[in-house]
């Protein structure tokens, strides 16, 4: 049985790509070509296959070729487990962008119960040095995957918590409406959290059970202050009880919203932001190969997408990456200057290069580099 994957993609006016049209077989894809070829972007496409603002983190009137204005069109045919989906997702100049699976309306968490679409880029490179929204953003994007309500609950809590933070900047006094707000972070805030234990315990779990040439990591969700209540109920009364240190501040203090990944190199015992560039991209590298095996042990195997991943591995972990990839059954993208990169693989992938030819992308399959 064919495993899921992403069967045939079309792009209209998004970024680079003027009009393409793309057909895969489930192997991995190799894409190379010189910088500023398209390479990112078409991988950005297949990223906006799942909810949200893709790899990039753009909104819809960013990727649409500027220069004819007539928005952007992405559309998609999956091969799923005893059926094929229909998927388009496209914006027209001002509007916002919208989903229909097959051929009816649906929403971006619709896309989430799908296929997963997992990704590495180099803008995560700093994932461990920056700040924690970044990597409360990779977390979420792993509970994503492995629990589709996890979209509907995030949502819920920011939500309440924006209402609540307007009663705390215009000082309001409204103790029933504040109650109802906060029994809503609540209830939401707590599956966040159930969530996140639940996610980074399966990709703890998945690296044990891997032979694999990458780190394994120790993972924990921390807190700049006092840890989340363990239950909606106290979680309601410390929101209660912080009203006022709340209002003083003029927004929420306490909640998920203020959580923190924290990973160690299991083995070293060294605090991921403490090693190496090297090292802190095998620990990334890892965790992306834990999640697509925790989903793999389900039955569900996501999409990957790696961008210049492989210029940035010495030839072991590269040839490791692509045994492991190739062992999973997974279709993953991941792209290159040069087709030497690839090498590897052999016949176990897809070929194409990217050109820029008058201002567009052109793709073209190619056999073995």
């Amino acid at each position: 049985m064919s495993r899921p994957h992403l069967q045939h993609l079309a792009l209209s006016q998004f970024r680079s790509h003027a009009r393409a049209r793309l057909d895969f077989d489930g192997r991995p894809v190799a894409l190379w070509g010189p910088n500023g070829s398209g390479k990112t972007n078409l991988l950005e496409a297949v990223s906006f296959l799942s909810p949200g603002r893709g790899l990039r983190r753009a909104g819809a009137e960013e990727v649409g070729r500027r220069a004819e204005g007539v928005g952007w069109k992405i559309a998609a045919r999956l091969e799923l487990p005893g059926t094929i989906r229909e998927v388009e997702t496209q914006a027209l100049p001002g509007e916002a962008r919208s989903v229909r699976i097959d051929g009816k309306a649906a929403s971006q968490l619709d896309l989430a119960r799908l296929i997963p679409v997992l990704w590495l880029v180099p803008a995560m490179d700093r994932l461990w040095l920056e700040g924690a929204e970044g990597r409360r953003r990779f977390l979420d994007r792993a509970c994503l995957s492995l629990f589709p309500d996890h979209g509907e609950a995030s949502l819920a809590y920011e939500k309440a918590m924006r209402e609540r933070n307007r009663l705390l900047k215009d000082g309001s006094r409204d103790a029933h409406w504040y109650g109802a707000l906060e029994s809503q972070m609540a209830q939401a805030g707590t599956r966040l959290a159930r969530n996140r234990d639940a996610t980074l315990a399966r990709l703890m779990a998945a690296q044990a059970r891997a032979e694999t040439a990458f780190p394994a990591a120790t993972l924990a969700v921390v807190y700049p202050e006092d840890p989340l209540p363990p239950s909606e109920d106290l979680f309601a009364l410390a929101l209660e009880r912080g009203r006022w240190r709340d209002m003083a501040a003029g927004r929420s203090l306490a909640g998920p919203h203020r959580a923190d990944l924290d990973a160690v190199w299991t083995a070293k015992g060294v605090a991921a932001r403490d090693c190496s560039t090297g090292e802190q991209k095998a620990l990334l590298v890892s965790l992306i190969l834990a999640n697509a095996r925790a989903l793999e042990e389900e039955g569900t195997a996501p999409v990957l997408l790696l961008d210049e991943v492989a210029a940035h591995l010495d030839p072991g972990r590269r040839a490791a990456l692509y045994d492991e990839v190739c062992g999973l059954g997974l279709q993953a993208f991941m792209t290159g200057t040069e087709p030497a990169l690839f090498a590897e693989l052999g016949a176990r992938a897809q070929y194409w290069e990217a050109a820029e030819e008058g201002g567009a992308t052109q793709l073209t399959e190619r056999s073995l580099p």
